[in-house]
């Protein structure tokens, strides 16, 4: 269901604003964080690749488009993604993780830096966007999310955008359905708790950037995404809160099994709710 917060009581949420010091130092502490929780993973980490077609198998196939036309947005930037996608699609294609591994995307990567040939692309910051070396690196991590929620692979971790940027033009995936990413704290994880060894495939053509998980025989469910509770919601200090839930429809062939929420999602709005699709010259970025 769509609507205005109809029954809905307003939002009392307000932005967090910190300083400069504050943010660094907890980027510093996070990150730490993140480099222990690597080393107490070692021997679990995905790190084997392989030629992904020895995995006949492909379980789910998503593609998404490389150039979408942004307001605000220079285009050269969407050029520079491109190369950054690139660079970072060559770290995963072909990456094994075998019953019981971990995969992490951002220890697959690694940091993204010019000595590796990573460029300036557009980050999102705060519902604002900026240039940053390796941006545009979150179209990566929004299709493998989107990918293993339709595969029997456990998200372990995920991060979802705390702003919605850019209106519905074209959106052909469920609000909240991606994961963004930030080096090298804000991760996407995911882990093999089936006993199928999955083989990522990941690759750019001309014009999309294609992703394909694999396995070494077939998988007997099938998983669809829906929508539920969708709503744009007035905030006590101003604009909307655009709220959803993500759900996980699993079928056994065309038998339904069960139901299974996977996240709740709210979002700062930075455009107002009820702009209309046909005078926006926007794409989703999920």
């Amino acid at each position: 269901m769509d609507g205005l917060g109809e029954g809905y009581p307003m939002i009392w949420q307000r932005r967090r604003k910190r300083g400069r010091v504050r943010i660094w130092a907890g980027k510093c502490v996070y990150t730490c964080l993140r480099y222990c929780q690597w080393l107490a993973w070692q021997k679990r980490l995905a790190r084997d690749k392989r030629n992904a077609e020895t995995y006949p198998q492909v379980v789910f196939e998503h593609r998404t488009p490389l150039l979408r036309r942004l307001q605000g947005v220079e285009m050269a930037l969407q050029y520079n993604k491109i190369v950054n996608l690139r660079l970072a699609a060559n770290r995963l294609n072909g990456l094994v993780i075998d019953p019981g591994q971990i995969f992490s995307y951002w220890y697959t990567i690694g940091r993204p830096t010019k000595a590796k040939g990573y460029v300036e692309g557009m980050v999102l910051d705060h519902g604002r966007y900026k240039t940053g070396i390796g941006g545009g690196l979150c179209q990566l991590s929004n299709l493998l999310y989107w990918m293993v929620l339709h595969t029997p692979l456990t998200v372990v971790e995920r991060w979802r955008h705390s702003y919605d940027v850019f209106p519905d033009a074209k959106r052909t995936q469920p609000f909240g359905s991606g994961a963004t990413c930030y080096y090298n704290y804000i991760d996407l994880v995911i882990q093999n708790n089936t006993d199928f060894t999955w083989c990522l495939e990941v690759a750019l053509d001309e014009t999309h950037l294609i992703g394909r998980l694999r396995t070494d025989r077939p998988v007997p469910y099938r998983y669809e995404i829906i929508e539920k509770n969708h709503q744009f919601i007035p905030n006590m200090y101003g604009g909307y809160i655009r709220c959803n839930e993500i759900y996980r429809r699993v079928y056994e062939g065309e038998r339904f099994v069960r139901e299974e929420l996977v996240t709740t999602n709210q979002a700062f709005m930075m455009y107002e709710p009820l702009l209309a699709d046909s005078k926006q010259n926007h794409d989703s970025r999920e």
